[in-house]
């Protein structure tokens, strides 16, 4: 009888699993990826998507031939639960899946629960694969409603990103209309350098985007400032802070205390050593992890050798996580800035830059194996 590995989740790190069973796949190992898209959209890439600055075609990884490359059958449908005790995860569809080594690669959530009221014109930019199919949707939309009111909320990086690619399309597209950022009272981009801070900031301002430094609930007309004033929306997009998934809540394995997967140095299960993760659905026990998703490729390395190891054996490696993360923030047409630690800096320069690594990210899986990149890519709609 085979062995079987589940993989869940097409995130990036199981990239890298997915291009190590290309190149040697253990003998008597069925594995199967179970994700609920073909695709992986890069979500490094996306708000230059967004922008207009790139075909979605070269922001995604074609998952079905990255997995039939690497002897993998590929399972479209979404986990729901997991019950690590029977060794099983339960699929949206109805069935069930038995597992003899589990790895998670799902990601987070986004917290939207300030903002349900809102319904329909909620648009959260996780997962990433929905926000992909209704943003052309949203500026078809904006492009027949003159006065369009955006609002997109959330600080971070993710919120700053998004908001300065919707008005660049925007602009693009003859939009006559509005794009609103609602920050908290940290301001933008909180922990990292004022540099950066005040960089970003001057450069949202310049492209015409109302900052708001308040906190904001949804209400059915748009976003209810603390200060009582109301943002009217036609839209709001959420990139407000993360959440594990629920469904790890019952799980039986072992959780930190904001629900999040526990794992140790090795991306393997504190409490069920048959069960690896990586990427921001888990929390190392040993270490502080500010943002797996800027070491995932690394992570993906480790995690594909211990998964071999635990099948035939060997010595683990242990992901060493990045004291500091280099983030390289889309800021407008072929611009961008640079923040790492205490530095930052900003310029075309810094877009060529991180033009190139994420192609050279995308590169690594879609020039892959027996795949030509041109297939992989022309596959794409």
């Amino acid at each position: 009888m085979k062995t079987r590995l589940v993989l869940v989740g097409g995130g990036h790190a199981h990239l890298a699993v997915l291009s190590a069973l290309a190149t040697q796949c253990p003998a008597g190992l069925e594995v199967v990826l179970i994700t609920s898209s073909s695709y992986h959209n890069y979500r490094s890439m996306l708000p230059g998507w967004v922008a207009g600055q790139y075909p979605l075609s070269t922001c995604r990884v074609n998952l079905e031939l990255l997995a039939q490359a690497a002897g993998v059958r590929l399972l479209l449908d979404q986990v729901v639960g997991m019950d690590a005790a029977r060794r099983c995860v339960a699929l949206k569809a109805g069935k069930s899946m038995d597992y003899d080594l589990l790895s998670l690669d799902v990601g987070s959530e986004t917290d939207t629960s300030w903002l349900e009221v809102l319904g329909t014109k909620l648009l959260s930019n996780k997962p990433v694969d929905n926000f992909v199919a209704q943003w052309p949707h949203l500026l078809a939309q904006a492009k027949a409603t003159p006065g369009y009111q955006l609002v997109v909320v959330g600080g971070g990086v993710a919120g700053v990103e998004m908001a300065l690619a919707a008005k660049h399309a925007f602009s693009l597209a003859g939009v006559q209309g509005s794009v609103d950022l609602v920050a908290s009272e940290s301001g933008l981009l909180p922990g990292h350098a004022p540099g950066v801070q005040v960089r970003v900031t001057r450069l949202t301002k310049q492209a015409g985007i109302g900052l708001h430094f308040l906190r904001g609930v949804g209400v059915e007309e748009g976003v209810l400032l603390s200060d009582g004033r109301l943002l009217p929306a036609d839209r709001v997009i959420a990139a407000t802070g993360a959440r594990a998934p629920i469904w790890l809540g019952w799980s039986k394995l072992g959780l930190d205390a904001h629900g999040y997967l526990l794992v140790d140095k090795h991306q393997r299960s504190v409490s069920h050593p048959n069960v690896f993760a990586a990427g921001d659905v888990c929390a190392r026990a040993d270490a502080i992890m500010s943002n797996p998703d800027k070491d995932a490729f690394h992570v993906g390395s480790v995690l594909a050798h211990n998964l071999v190891v635990m099948l035939n054996g060997g010595v683990f490696q242990a992901h060493v996580p990045k004291r500091r993360k280099l983030y390289l923030l889309w800021c407008g047409s072929r611009y961008a800035v640079v923040s790492w630690g205490r530095w930052s800096a900003g310029g075309q320069w810094v877009w060529h830059l991180k033009d190139w690594i994420n192609r050279r990210f995308i590169g690594r899986f879609t020039n892959s194996g027996s795949i030509p990149t041109s297939q992989i890519l022309e596959h794409t709609p």
